[in-house]
């Protein structure tokens, strides 16, 4: 089992930058992919990104395309999302997951442990 710790979660303005970081431990945590997602007040939790156990494969939801950057270091077991430009519609608790495989997918069910979550508010 893979235990992971979000942080990086803030209040922010529209237009401006935040760096979300995920810590994982856990037997062979690098050689899993690992996904980060959000969830929003009345919203069911979504996709956001979605890197390789090597990094080489990532994945993003289309409403951030272009704007945030997933990321990893498996010599630290540290995963990142970069996130530019935010907007408000991208405030929500973001989730980092693991999903024991090693590409990336983009549906919850496929991640099996998730972390606790760290709020990101942008305001307009």
């Amino acid at each position: 089992q893979v235990q992971l710790v979000e942080s990086g979660g803030g209040l922010v303005q529209a237009g401006e930058s935040l760096r979300l970081a995920c810590s994982a431990s856990g037997r062979g945590v690098s050689t899993y992919a690992l996904g980060w997602f959000r969830q929003a007040p009345g919203k069911e939790r979504e996709f956001v990104a979605g890197i390789s156990w090597r990094g080489g494969t990532t994945i993003y939801a289309d409403s951030v395309k272009g704007r945030f950057t997933i990321s990893r270091d498996n010599a630290k077991n540290t995963v990142s999302l970069q996130m530019n430009s935010l907007k408000p519609e991208d405030t929500g608790i973001y989730y980092c997951a693991v999903t024991y495989r090693l590409t990336p997918r983009d549906t919850p069910s496929e991640y099996k442990d998730w972390g606790q979550g760290t709020q990101v508010t942008v305001s307009s």
